[in-house]
């Protein structure tokens, strides 16, 4: 049975569709990777799994369980799909070691100590204990990426969600957080990212899910997604990608 099951997911805001029947499964330690232009519905996609936003109709299954609807218990459903967004979220009146500890305290209930261990030990995986007395401003855009998935990676989830993790850094800061990401692909992380970096998807899974005007249009292994292709949308997106 896969971890995540999605079928016929529909999502419309003001009347106007942005997921259109998208079905997906997301197997236990595998990555999938989602990508497509800028308003194909991909963020959507993400943050209706943890319920950030509400779907309109179709089903989410996790471990088995159906999490849409009035009956689910969200905050225990986000303690289990931890998300890495696109912008970094950290709050910036709170030191590193209080951003990663906010969610230990409030959501499970740790004492302090527990807590900052529990940070600690997160940091340390990606070299951020030095800096754990800093504010966000004091950090540079790829140390706020590590803090973002080191909080997230606090919490155990079974599932970690990244939106455009790369996105907002510079080439350099971009290969760095690629080099974590696929650190964790290696260590049996299950994932599912959206990203518009062709080198990332590569990196860390072998298929992409195409996602166009809120449709899958393509599942497919990267190489022949970027190869010769009779979909001139598909050869458009990936073609410009691979030429970069």
């Amino acid at each position: 049975m896969a971890l995540i099951q999605v079928r016929n997911l529909v999502k419309e805001f003001a009347g106007q569709s942005v997921l259109s029947n998208v079905s997906l499964d997301l197997q236990e330690g595998e990555v999938k990777v989602l990508m497509g232009s800028s308003g194909s519905g991909k963020s959507t996609l993400l943050r209706c799994l943890n319920r950030l936003v509400e779907p309109t109709s179709g089903s989410i299954q996790f471990k088995g369980a159906e999490i849409t609807g009035a009956h689910v218990n969200v905050r225990e459903l986000r303690k289990q799909i931890g998300f890495v967004f696109q912008q970094f979220a950290l709050y910036s009146h709170l030191t590193v070691l209080e951003n990663v500890t906010l969610g230990l305290r409030k959501l499970q209930g740790l004492g302090l100590s527990q807590a900052n261990e529990k940070a600690l030990f997160e940091l340390s995986k990606f070299e951020m204990t030095a800096h754990q007395s800093k504010y966000p401003s004091q950090l540079s855009g790829g140390q706020k990426q590590r803090v973002a998935i080191a909080r997230a990676l606090a919490m155990d989830p079974a599932v970690l969600v990244l939106d455009e993790p790369t996105s907002a850094l510079d080439p350099v800061m971009s290969r760095d957080v690629a080099d974590l990401i696929n650190g964790l692909h290696v260590n049996g992380i299950t994932m599912i990212c959206v990203t518009h970096d062709l080198s990332l998807a590569k990196n860390i899974s072998d298929r992409v899910l195409f996602l166009d005007k809120g449709v899958i249009r393509a599942d497919e292994r990267i190489d022949v997604l970027s190869g010769n292709q009779v979909d001139a949308d598909i050869q458009a997106f990936f073609g410009e990608r691979a030429a970069n």
